[in-house]
């Protein structure tokens, strides 16, 4: 960043908490997150109008246990349509494992601007402010904030700064963080149309034609549209959109038809192009989302991945704000979900090189489809694609420790519905243990009901086990490790 572009003077009034840059899933989640804690939030976004194109993405079982969390489930539902969890990996085609440890173990697929719209207007309704039309040019941090420079001059103050805008992020660029990883090698187009042949005649020709042809796929999203992908090789103009004829010029190439595709909702390209961000806090600016990790999307994880970045960091920052976190607390996010990103990333590269059409990959993907009939390689590879395998580090104690909690009943009705305002929880089998000190922050549920085989829990707001036992002072040590002094030792401050 050329920080002599402008100068900003340092000062104690700020016109909000948070500035985010970009109004996509990951930046739209994020506020509302800040919101549930009274976090002034301002979401810039550049593009004037909501995306147009009708693209279909999927929530995943941890982005649909999320949702839950924050009574958005149902609103999502209504929108999307379910499929099982299973053909993930690879576009490897085996039914989903039994009795995955979720109660929301399928797949939404949801039009991505109903999501965004959705998100949106959640953070919206919680007080969250967007402004459209609002491109970031510059900042400048202090010892106090940040002074955002917009596109047309104008100067905005707040306490922190987030990227959420996406891969090609200014936020990053102009913070001089490095986005190391592998420029894309091979491209793929990729597009929803409907189709003028039979489905049982097309599920015929893709079966065989997959045998050897990778990527290649035509999938029902009902009503006769289809989702269809296909090598973006020998289409040279990779400045361009893609058109129908593309599509049309490939499937007959490959598939000698091209199953009178026509009245395509939308096409794109992409490419494998495989980053990370090297830090995503430098100060009081971070990254979230496609502004701190890209890879190619197979498999479906890059709006899950981003949004779960916004859970994780929502609440550390709003209390980083609100003055009650402990000094490491918000420096955990990268610590938390840098690995998860390298993961994610990792199992990106695998997916992609088990499409190609060279021999050897061919014979790596036909072995791993026979590994997958075995229910374990099965259940490891879903579990790892929708998020449910994550284990941060919490020290020693048992595996429960660090994991996410799936919805279980208590007296109160579910357990995700306690954790709608996005606040800690003590879930208690003892019906000793109080919260007293952080009530602010930290709900109790006495249940000696619950379905839980240990005493008692403390659950982050994001929903991850934060400790686990039934003594009160061991509970008070881990209640200050993640929510900072207890209220009795003073008025939370600003920072």
């Amino acid at each position: 960043m050329d920080s002599s572009q402008f100068t900003a003077e340092p000062s104690s009034t700020f016109m909000v908490d948070v500035i985010i840059a970009g109004c996509g899933p990951t930046g739209a989640m994020l506020a509302a997150e800040l919101r549930l804690h009274g976090v002034r939030v301002l979401v810039l976004e550049k593009e004037t109008e909501p995306v147009s194109f009708v693209r279909i993405v999927g929530l995943h079982i941890r982005s649909l246990e999320l949702m839950a969390m924050r009574g958005l489930l149902d609103r999502i539902l209504e929108h999307g349509r379910q499929r099982p969890a299973a053909g993930f990996f690879a576009a490897i085609s085996k039914p989903a494992p039994k009795g995955l440890d979720s109660a929301h173990a399928y797949l939404v697929g949801i039009p991505q601007p109903v999501i965004v719209q959705l998100l949106e207007d959640h953070a919206i309704q919680l007080g969250a402010q967007v402004r459209r039309g609002c491109a970031v040019a510059d900042f400048e941090q202090d010892d106090e904030g940040v002074t955002v420079k917009l596109a047309d001059g104008e100067q905005l103050r707040a306490r922190y700064l987030v990227g959420c805008d996406g891969g090609r992020s200014t936020v990053r660029k102009l913070l001089g963080v490095g986005f190391p990883g592998e420029p894309s090698r091979t491209e793929t187009l990729m597009g929803e149309m409907e189709v003028g042949v039979p489905q049982g005649e097309i599920a015929a020709t893709v079966t065989e034609i997959s045998k050897t042809h990778r990527p290649f796929w035509l999938r029902p999203f009902g009503k006769g549209v289809y989702s269809v992908v296909v090598p973006a090789a020998g289409i040279s103009d990779r400045s361009e959109p893609p058109t129908l004829k593309d599509f049309q010029q490939q499937l007959r190439t490959i598939a000698g038809t091209d199953f009178g595709v026509h009245s395509p909702r939308w096409l794109s390209r992409f490419g494998d192009a495989t980053r990370l961000a090297e830090r995503y806090r430098v100060g009081r600016v971070l990254l979230a989302g496609d502004a701190a990790h890209i890879h190619p999307p197979i498999g479906g994880q890059g709006l899950n991945l981003g949004v779960q970045d916004a859970f994780n960091l929502g609440w550390k920052l709003a209390g980083q704000i609100r003055g009650w976190a402990p000094e490491p607390l918000l420096d955990t996010y990268q610590a938390e979900r840098h690995p998860v990103a390298e993961d994610v990333l990792d199992n990106t590269r695998a997916q992609m090189e088990l499409l190609s059409d060279e021999p050897g990959p061919q014979a790596v993907r036909r072995l791993l489809t026979e590994l997958m009939d075995f229910d374990e390689v099965n259940r490891y590879l879903i579990e790892k694609i929708a998020a449910i395998d994550i284990r941060y580090d919490f020290g020693a104690g048992p595996d429960l420790l660090g994991r996410r909690l799936r919805d279980v009943d208590v007296k109160q009705g579910n357990l995700y519905d306690q954790l709608h305002r996005g606040r800690g929880l003590v879930l208690d089998r003892t019906e000793r243990l109080t919260v007293e000190g952080w009530s602010d922050r930290v709900d109790l549920v006495s249940d000696p009901t619950a379905a839980l085989d240990v005493p008692a829990i403390l659950l982050r707001p994001d929903g991850y086990v934060a400790w686990i036992g039934e003594h009160q002072q061991d509970l008070d040590d881990h209640l200050a490790r993640w929510f900072g002094r207890p209220l009795t030792d003073g008025p939370s401050m600003p920072s």
